[in-house]
């Protein structure tokens, strides 16, 4: 049975796409059959994988919204063993389309059931902002892992983010949990302050992971070739750091 992981930060720019193209290449590397779902509009998880929104004829928003049978639209990367559900451009339409339909917080869940046999992991990059499409994200999860960017105002929006999980919990999905929190973009030059980081130990006491993603030219220019940074530069701190989280994840899953 596989591990639903959704991946959410509200606010723009904090390397979660970036983490939901490395973690899924990492975890496919180490074996496991992986499924990335790109519900993020802006399509960048697709394209960072080789899938140009321009010339994916269906992806997820015709499954969502016009009942596209899943495996028709599912595609085989170029790595062995990771597969994605990319975004077409039609989904930025999907949040407010959404608003009339039945069942709409579940739509995505219904959807990830029928694949969750197939797949060790199925990553869902959510979009950025706390709309019907992150909540669906949200139901359709079993774990939430929120990227933080390491610098000061990464705190910001991030009592809205852990309320709108806290929500969902009580209204549609009891049992969904936080896996934790990933510091992104870190420089060590710049050196996260005592107080930031003792501020993200009160939000998140249960986990910050110990692989740190530093920031590099090599992870930012990986996607516009269509790779992730383990094809791209496999050898760099970069590609370390995410094998590292991904190893950690799966050790969780082994521990638990």
């Amino acid at each position: 049975m596989g591990k639903i992981i959704a991946i959410i930060n509200q606010k723009g720019g904090v390397g979660k796409t970036t983490t939901a193209i490395n973690l899924s290449a990492y975890l496919a590397k180490l074996g496991k059959q992986v499924l990335l779902v790109d519900l993020d509009p802006q399509g960048n998880a697709s394209s960072g994988l080789g899938f140009e929104q321009s010339k994916v004829s269906s992806g997820l928003y015709e499954v969502l919204m016009n009942n596209q049978e899943v495996l028709k639209v599912v595609k085989k990367t170029k790595q062995s063993g990771l597969s994605i559900i990319p975004a077409t451009s039609s989904l930025a339409g999907a949040g407010v389309e959404l608003v009339n339909l039945e069942n709409r917080e579940f739509r995505l869940l219904n959807i990830i059931k029928e694949l969750k046999n197939d797949y060790d992991y199925i990553l869902i990059d959510g979009p950025p902002s706390l709309g019907l499409l992150t909540v669906n994200a949200l139901t359709a999860a079993d774990e939430v892992l929120i990227p933080i960017q390491s610098e000061y105002y990464a705190l910001e929006g991030l009592s809205q983010l852990l309320e709108t999980i806290d929500l969902v919990k009580d209204h549609l999905k009891p049992n969904l949990k936080i896996l934790g929190a990933v510091i992104t973009m870190y420089d060590k030059r710049n050196k996260l302050s005592g107080a930031v980081m003792e501020e993200l130990y009160r939000y998140f006491p249960q986990r910050i992971f110990r692989s740190i993603i530093p920031r590099s030219v090599r992870l930012a220019e990986a996607p516009s070739f269509g790779r992730s940074i383990l094809q791209y530069k496999p050898k760099s701190k970069s590609a370390v750091a995410y094998e590292n989280l991904a190893k950690e994840i799966i050790n969780l899953e082994n521990n638990n």
